[in-house]
């Protein structure tokens, strides 16, 4: 690890660290940025999914079931 000084949102740093009981600062920068880097990871994985699934037609054959039930309601 190494020693950055960077300049920080200081309210935002006290939401982290208020939310997640991170008990020093260093603690809390880490949380967000691993939180931030997975939300980013997971998001990238779910585009790809539905890419996929578009490109096999399989979300067409869902649209297409979800307006069926809609308007049969």
């Amino acid at each position: 690890m190494s020693v950055q000084r960077i300049n920080l949102d200081h309210n935002a740093l006290d939401r982290v660290i208020a939310l997640s009981g991170s008990r020093t600062k260093s603690e809390a920068v880490n949380l967000a940025l691993r939180f931030y880097t997975e939300q980013q990871e997971r998001a990238g994985r779910i585009s790809l999914h539905f890419e996929r699934a578009y490109n096999w037609g399989a979300a067409e054959d869902a649209e297409r079931r979800h307006r069926a039930e809609k308007e049969g309601r």
